[in-house]
């Protein structure tokens, strides 16, 4: 998967995106962290460089990446196959699943998420999948709206009661 659009590259993550996908990755936590600190710790990894690179080998787990003219990403999609073949209920459908999508607070409004969402769905369609999904949390209205203005529409509904120890 390799595509060029007005000065930016889509194509999948290597080993040298490692220090910039942490720092994107510290800007979805810092989010969640802000909007949740009951369940999100501030300042933490979600993965280690051996995690990742495990990530980016790994054929069910692609990572689609948009970067600028330097190489630098830009933007990314961390996406997981969820296949349902064997299962006595659902249909024998492949999603790929969207885990986590960023693109860097300062390149914000550069149409670059919208960039690395078209790539998910080609390489979806590529992969004949039924469909693509991803979750967002309710404290993070701007990622709602801006999934919205892509088309997406809600799934499912995750609820919850807090038990106060």
């Amino acid at each position: 998967m390799k595509q060029r659009q007005k000065g930016y590259n889509i194509r999948f993550a290597c080993d040298a995106d490692i220090p910039r996908i942490h720092h994107l990755l510290t800007q979805v936590n810092a989010v969640h962290a802000k909007g949740r600190p009951d369940l999100f710790k501030m300042g933490e990894r979600k993965y280690t460089d051996d995690e990742l690179k495990g990530i980016f080998r790994n054929t069910e787990t692609p990572v689609i990446v948009c970067t600028d003219a330097d190489d630098s990403v830009a933007g990314y999609a961390f996406c997981i196959f969820e296949r349902h073949e064997d299962s006595h209920v659902l249909q024998p459908v492949t999603t790929l699943y969207i885990d986590d999508i960023c693109v860097d607070e300062t390149l914000r409004g550069q149409h670059i998420g919208k960039r690395i969402y078209e790539a998910v769905l080609a390489f979806a369609k590529e992969q004949h999948c039924y469909n693509v999904t991803l979750n967002v949390w309710t404290c993070n209205p701007t990622a709602m709206k801006f999934y919205e203005s892509l088309g997406l529409v809600p799934q499912k509904v995750g609820m919850e009661h807090i038990i106060e120890t």
